[in-house]
């Protein structure tokens, strides 16, 4: 077999330019939220988990929260059963959240942890009920619409938000050298389950943590400006500007909001980046260039 010294070359320089943010984050936590297409197309899958593996491996410690809207709807439809949304939620009755859980913690997180094992790693599936880890409260939606005289209390049914985190189990199996991957279902004082925005999710354990890094993947290339060009790096006055005007709106509001809560929280960085990329979180990681929008403090 013929040595061809180039392209030796290049991936020598690839693994060099790598070294020194392998020993900056050597040893710490990076928070990962998994969705959108990153979990439904098969390259992007495979890539993905071998991310966390080499992650893994070389002494990060990557947490995986993953949402599951599509796999969800889809289980929905083949019941025959609608989904209904309010504002981007999705409406749970006790027959939906069934499902939700059927999906969430059954079909969707074994997928991932058969992934990233199959990849050499070594991942274990939880959801927020395993070791007591997601405390959570229903969710109260108020719909303060112009037209409405007063505001209209709206129940969507086993939907939640995270009321508090014990990170007890994340925290066993980061030592054990396992890598936890968490489905967002929350369990209430009174015994319920809680279906809850991943993003929230995780920003919350990333928080918890103390987080070195709380990463989103999402189907766009990052936070755009007016003129539909990504803004690198953005801090909260920038989200106040960027609100303001119109360029962040709809269903990057929610993970905008959820990355700022998190580096107030005392998480070093968040980053939403696009999940549409090959090797996005690699690329994130261990380069300086990136393939999304910095959020900083300050």
């Amino acid at each position: 077999m013929t040595l061809d010294v180039t392209s030796a070359m290049n991936i020598a320089q690839v693994l060099t330019e790598a070294l020194p943010y392998i020993q900056r984050f050597s040893g710490k936590t990076i928070v990962i939220k998994y969705g959108g297409n990153a979990m439904v197309d098969d390259a992007l899958k495979n890539s993905f988990a071998r991310d966390v593996v080499l992650m893994k491996l070389v002494g990060m410690n990557p947490v995986v929260v993953h949402g599951g809207g599509p796999q969800i709807g889809a289980l929905l439809e083949k019941l025959g059963k609608e989904s209904r949304f309010v504002e981007g939620m999705r409406v749970t009755d006790s027959e939906t959240m069934d499902v939700v859980e059927m999906v969430l913690g059954g079909q969707v997180n074994k997928e991932i942890v058969s992934l990233i094992n199959q990849h050499g790693g070594s991942a274990v599936g939880l959801t927020g009920k395993d070791g007591d880890l997601i405390h959570a409260r229903k969710l109260q939606f108020t719909n303060n619409a112009p037209e409405m005289n007063a505001s209209e209390i709206i129940d969507i049914g086993h939907v939640g938000e995270v009321a508090s985190i014990n990170t007890a189990v994340v925290d066993l199996l980061v030592s054990g050298d396992f890598i936890p991957v968490i489905a967002p279902i929350g369990v209430g004082e009174d015994g319920q389950s809680y279906n809850i925005n991943a993003d929230l999710v995780a920003g919350k354990i990333a928080e918890v943590l103390e987080a070195e890094k709380l990463m989103l993947l999402t189907n766009t290339a990052g936070v755009l400006d007016k003129d539909e060009k990504i803004v690198s790096g953005i801090t909260k006055k920038d989200v106040e500007r960027l609100i303001a005007d119109g360029s962040i709106y709809g269903g990057m509001l929610p993970k905008i909001r959820c990355a700022l809560e998190a580096v107030q929280g005392g998480v070093n960085t968040a980053h939403i980046i696009d999940g549409r990329v090959a090797h996005a979180v690699l690329l994130e990681v261990l380069t300086n260039q990136g393939v999304g929008t910095l959020i900083r403090r300050s």
